[in-house]
């Protein structure tokens, strides 16, 4: 039985690697084309689904290779640790719009003793992906399609010629645009060719383009200072425990105050505003659970956090739109802890390390997206289609989504 054992674990990473490869090809191809797998008058055809691999072998080669990159350094010192665990999660069968996977981990089994070596494994990962990174968008930017490749994918802004900017997405009743980040500012505005590069309401159209850009959002989320992800990790070595616990604390509190800010509940004090709020603080009341044990201390930081996020919400509503990190660090604040752990050979880092580390944050900073994915409601769009009242646009329509029209 016990020489089974590897042979099972081994069968089991192999196998949700390939689910996961035919997940985020599922995926990529919904994107890719704006239709389902299996729900709408229009459905993907055998050779668009593979068409996906245009954007599940580059998006899942960056994650692999910053997987093994945290894989390798653990064994270099003799570390145990697992293979990579992909996770697949393909929801084109509710429907509902993913990208096939909520990412990879390994898990480190044996004891890590020193500062070195938590910071070589911490960083190992992020930076072995953000090289391949480069790779793919490098060769995503040099390699645009003719600017009317659009056409292929909405034939219905043809009528507008290449101009359908200045139309369509007003008349839209939902728009879905993908952020920008430094690194692809400067793709854009220095490598691509600026007639090729496509608007921001359709990139996901564009397979490299998309999965290059996933891959930074997830390099920038590992890359986050706080707690034992890779970023806290960094800076642990960088600045020891002290230091780097209070950076992880002060840059936690900024997280979560900024990121619920537009999704407070506000409104008249009736029963659902109530119920609403109550459920807010509670989620926010967990969400303190590694930052602060004392519970009257905690319950009086969640309310002034509450409070921060209304006045903002209220004077500030364009600060909004920074939500999808507010689950990020329910997360890390419910689960995975904010302050690292004090390693039992804590000697500073050589000065080699401390210029990687330096250079692990930089890249923290240019791939950050601070709205990565994000959806735009039209309520003019709304208001102005003639018909019955409208409805709030269902949120499983918004690949195929389009919604646009043509007058």
């Amino acid at each position: 039985m016990e020489e089974n054992k590897p042979r099972k674990k081994f069968i089991l990473h192999l196998t949700l690697f390939i689910l996961t490869i035919i997940s985020t090809t599922l995926a990529g191809a919904e994107w890719m084309y704006g239709k389902s797998v299996v729900f709408g008058d229009q459905l993907l055809t055998t050779s668009e689904i593979f068409a996906g691999l245009y954007f599940s072998l580059p998006f899942l080669g960056i994650l692999t290779v910053h997987e093994f990159g945290h894989y390798f350094t653990a064994q270099y010192y003799k570390i145990k640790t697992t293979l990579p665990f992909y996770l697949p999660l393909w929801l084109g069968f509710i429907p509902y719009p993913s990208l096939g996977t909520i990412g990879a981990f390994i898990r480190i089994k044996g004891a890590i003793h020193s500062r070195k070596e938590y910071f070589d494994i911490g960083i190992s990962g992020p930076l072995a992906g953000f090289i391949i990174a480069i790779g793919v968008l490098t060769y995503g930017f040099t390699n645009l399609p003719d600017a009317d490749y659009i056409f292929t994918i909405h034939p219905e802004y043809q009528e507008y010629g290449m101009d359908y900017d200045k139309y369509v997405y007003d008349q839209n009743e939902v728009n879905i645009a993908i952020g920008d980040n430094l690194l692809f500012l400067f793709y854009k505005n220095y490598v691509a060719d600026p007639e090729k590069v496509p608007n921001k309401y359709e990139l996901y159209h564009y397979p490299w383009l998309f999965a290059g850009f996933l891959a930074l959002f997830f390099t920038a989320l590992n890359l986050i200072p706080i707690g034992q992800l890779d970023g806290g990790h960094v800076t642990y070595g960088l600045f020891g425990f002290k230091n780097s616990s209070r950076l992880s604390r002060v840059l936690f509190l900024i997280m979560i105050t900024i990121s619920g800010i537009g999704l407070v509940p506000m409104g008249l004090l009736n029963f659902d505003f109530m119920i609403n709020t109550l459920f807010y603080l509670l989620f926010l009341f967990l969400a303190f659970h590694h930052f602060e044990k004392d519970v009257k201390k905690r319950v009086l930081l969640v309310i002034w956090v509450l409070i921060l996020q209304i006045v903002a919400t209220k004077y500030m509503p364009e600060a909004s739109d920074y939500g999808i990190y507010l689950l990020f660090a329910f997360v890390i604040g419910r689960f995975l802890g904010i302050d690292h752990p004090k390693a039992l050979y804590d000697k500073p880092l050589d000065t080699k390390r401390k210029i990687l580390g330096w250079i692990g944050l930089f890249v923290f900073v240019v791939s950050f997206t601070p709205r990565p994915l994000y959806i735009e409601i039209n309520e003019k769009a709304r208001i102005e289609q003639p018909g019955p009242e409208k409805k709030d646009p269902d949120p499983s329509k918004i690949i195929t989504w389009r919604m646009v029209k043509i007058p």
